[in-house]
């Protein structure tokens, strides 16, 4: 079902853009980087994260890692990673295949500024053998995302 609602996004939001699905597992950065055969950085990751009681997602590149002082500097409260039932629930992707397209609820999403050194990065698309070629600024403005900078 989930790679079904982001074909859906993509069909009504962006029919240009092409859903890769791939006969091996592509979900962790490592896996979707060879799978893919670009750099990890490239590969551009989806944390599900709660700050006081709103969940939201941060897309980041997939070698950088969250700064916690950042991220309480820029939200004003110390955020904690969802469990892995608590992002099924909430963006209705699995882990591994979690994106900002095609959620189960709108969320608010974030892009980390890591993404703009990348002319083109590999988000999941809702399950863990699915992928999007996008630019970052293409992802951004599809998802209504607002630039951070939380990453290391």
């Amino acid at each position: 079902m989930s790679l079904q609602s982001v074909k859906q996004f993509f069909a009504e939001h962006a029919p240009e853009i092409e859903i890769i699905e791939l006969n091996q597992s592509t979900a962790t950065v490592a896996l979707a980087a060879a799978a893919h055969n670009v750099a990890p950085g490239q590969i551009a990751k989806t944390l599900s994260l709660k700050v006081k009681d709103q969940v939201i997602l941060v897309v980041a590149k997939g070698d950088a890692r969250l700064d916690n002082k950042k991220l309480k500097n820029t939200f004003g409260a110390k955020a904690r990673m969802l469990s892995s039932d608590e992002v099924v629930t909430s963006t209705g992707h699995p882990v591994g295949g979690v994106c900002p397209f095609g959620l189960e609820t709108p969320l608010a999403v974030y892009c980390d500024v890591s993404l703009k050194q990348y002319q083109e990065v590999l988000p999941a698309a809702g399950g863990i053998h699915s992928a999007v070629r996008i630019s970052p600024e293409r992802m951004a403005e599809l998802t209504h995302a607002t630039w951070i900078d939380v990453c290391l």
